[in-house]
């Protein structure tokens, strides 16, 4: 059953995609659904290394510049984070309030910074009537990126702050 949180993150999703907590969230993989031309649905994978919360009401978030879900970020401006995870299935959704902007030390390899602003959290949980039924594992990919990679170092230092053109 899901049901609206709000039109703000709650503080426990603010503190998951903080990135405080960023090593032991390495290897889970958040699904990312924007809209194409066609008005379908065009989901994506993130890891929590490509998305953050700024705070409450807003997302940065770093994908190829020239992708599909960019594009369609460009174009239609809105996009759906989903948490499906054992502890927690949320549906963050959320406007392109800026982006494609370049990352520094990553313009080679084509990655551009959105900012995301916040407009409405669900959360999904089990009816009664589905007898506790949950998520039992998250979705995982492997291996884990270091840290240390320039992507990952480029990633990092564009989600570091919020950003947009003035």
């Amino acid at each position: 059953m899901t049901r609206l949180v709000g039109s703000v993150l709650p503080a426990a999703i603010v503190d998951r995609l903080s990135q405080r907590e960023l090593v032991q969230r390495l290897g889970t993989a958040l699904p990312f659904v924007t809209v194409d031309a066609e008005g379908r649905p065009h989901a994506m994978l993130l890891s929590y290394l490509e998305i953050r919360a700024h705070d409450a009401s807003s997302l940065g978030l770093v994908i190829l510049a020239r992708s599909r879900s960019a594009r369609n970020l460009v174009e239609r401006g809105t996009g759906t984070l989903l948490i499906v995870e054992p502890d927690l299935v949320a549906y963050v959704k959320a406007r392109a309030i800026d982006g494609p902007l370049p990352v520094a030390g990553a313009v080679d390899l084509g990655l551009g910074y959105f900012l995301l602003g916040v407009e409405e959290v669900l959360e999904d949980s089990a009816a009664d009537w589905e007898g506790g039924m949950r998520m039992t594992h998250a979705i995982e990919y492997r291996p884990v990126p270091t840290l240390e990679e320039p992507w990952a170092r480029a990633t990092l230092a564009a989600l570091a702050q919020p950003r947009a053109r003035a």
